[in-house]
């Protein structure tokens, strides 16, 4: 569907920064998502960029709503897998699992394949099917020692699912093979690993240290404000005596006049 150009171009400006700051901001951009919606609802790109910001900020029926008109307007699957996952957002993996079995899975390609295997392990996983979850991740993708853009997440994702399942030392060993992949900081691979490797991380500014050190800095000035004290008054005992001693000198002088 085309659009005026202002139109179009007011469209474009909010779709825009919707894509900006759906990482950072996620409020912020489905703020955006509104407007874009309210200038051109009709249009597939507006209605999954508003499907996505809402998905970012969690409200999982909107944009279930809204993947699904984007899928009308457009006839393609691509959004299968995150309409799936709102499902599971939704609370109801059972649904997300009968998605990941019917036919638009095979129109996916690679990426998106891949993507609907880790929802259909996240619902296993919402199911409390441990072992099923293992098994669903098990893929040639997963074996492959080729790095594509979701080795790192599925790799993560295996690591996980092994770490619930009380396998600690293939989760350890997956959760390194995730890191490795992981070029961009998509997973927290490495905090992970430190984490049952047992290291712990201190913030390198203490508060607490710093507010101890601040009080006794304060002691040491109160003492140096004593010693002060005490020396001033050690001077202004000399001034005294000094002062005798002129006026002595004095009269002295007058005597020998």
């Amino acid at each position: 569907m085309s659009l005026p150009k202002g139109l179009a171009e007011d469209v474009s400006r909010n779709l825009v920064m919707v894509a900006q700051l759906i990482d950072e901001d996620p409020e912020a951009a489905y703020g955006y998502s509104r407007v874009a919606l309210r200038l051109a609802s009709r249009v597939a790109a507006v209605r999954e960029a508003a499907g996505f910001a809402a998905y970012a900020t969690q409200k999982y029926s909107e944009a279930l709503a809204e993947f699904r008109a984007a899928r009308r307007m457009s006839g393609g699957v691509e959004l299968w897998p995150v309409m799936a996952d709102c499902e599971r957002g939704l609370g109801r993996p059972e649904r997300a699992l009968a998605m990941a079995g019917e036919p638009e899975v095979q129109k996916l390609d690679k990426a998106g394949q891949v993507e609907m295997r880790l929802v259909a392990a996240g619902a296993r996983r919402d199911l409390g099917q441990l072992d099923a979850a293992i098994v669903t991740l098990q893929s040639p993708e997963l074996a492959s020692s080729a790095v594509h853009p979701w080795t790192a997440r599925l790799r993560y994702a295996y690591a996980d699912a092994l770490l619930a399942a009380g396998r600690e030392r293939e989760a350890r060993e997956w959760f390194a093979k995730a890191l490795e992949a992981d070029k961009d900081g998509a997973t927290d691979a490495s905090d992970r690993l430190a984490e049952m490797d047992g290291v712990e991380f201190v913030d390198a500014f203490d508060e607490s240290e710093d507010q101890s050190d601040d009080v006794v800095a304060v002691d040491d000035v109160e003492d140096d404000v004593l010693d002060i004290d005490d020396e001033g008054d050690e001077l202004d005992e000399d001034d005294e005596d000094g002062d005798l001693d002129e006026d002595d000198s004095d009269d002295s002088v007058g005597d020998k006049s």
